[in-house]
């Protein structure tokens, strides 16, 4: 079954452990977009604030670093309660030795590649790699459209992670509601990022997550 990690950049920063509460039950991972203004174009929120709702729920936080020098934060992030830290392949210079260094810290390490980022990119970091994400618009913004032509992109990722010999989770991020979720399950898709079409729907967060894996509501 396809995991769901809703996105908290949708969610109501003034009540974030509601909204937290009102997920808590039903989503797989809890995702945190760390935009840094550099990057990509908008501020969002630091380790501080995941150190703070760490303590409302045990599910995996699921932490997209969209920053520069990601290396400076690694260990920052990783002691505020972050379980699988993700970086991009367009910010890290020495892209093995910072997914080595976020399994040294105990974490799972995640690559995420631009919707106009080769694949290639992943090819030779797949044996530290626990987490692929495929961005599916371009980072720094939610509720953007999804881009039909990163489809079969997903499609060849999921072809190349089965050649790794460990699993690896292949994630997609970026407009996913029911209908682009359909097809990325079908693409291969295993865990999809969502912020509007939970926190925004007019569907109690169980039945929009339902949605989005495929099940009946």
């Amino acid at each position: 079954m396809v995991k769901i990690s809703p996105s908290l950049l949708s969610a109501d920063f003034s009540n974030l452990s509601f909204e937290i509460d009102r997920i808590k039950s039903h989503a797989d991972f809890i995702h945190f977009d760390v935009m840094d203004g550099h990057f990509v174009p908008n501020l969002t929120f630091g380790p501080m604030i995941i150190q703070s709702v760490r303590k409302n729920t045990n599910l995996p936080f699921d932490v997209h670093l969209m920053i520069t020098n990601p290396d400076q934060y690694l260990k920052t992030f990783a002691d505020s309660g972050a379980d699988i830290l993700t970086v991009h392949a367009e910010t890290c210079q020495t892209l093995y030795r910072t997914l080595h260094s976020i399994r040294s810290l105990g974490k799972k390490a995640g690559l995420a590649l631009n919707p106009a980022t080769p694949l290639a990119f992943a090819e030779n970091v797949l044996d530290v790699i626990d987490l692929l994400l495929i961005m599916t618009v371009d980072p720094g913004f939610g509720s953007q459209p999804f881009i039909q032509k990163t489809l079969p992109k997903i499609k060849k990722a999921k072809e190349l992670i089965k050649t790794a010999d460990h699993a690896i989770e292949l994630e997609v991020d970026g407009g996913i509601h029911p209908e682009t979720a359909a097809w990325v399950r079908e693409a291969g898709a295993t865990v999809l990022v969502a912020g509007s079409a939970v926190f925004s729907s007019s569907d109690e967060p169980r039945t929009a997550i339902k949605k989005l894996r495929g099940d009946k509501p």
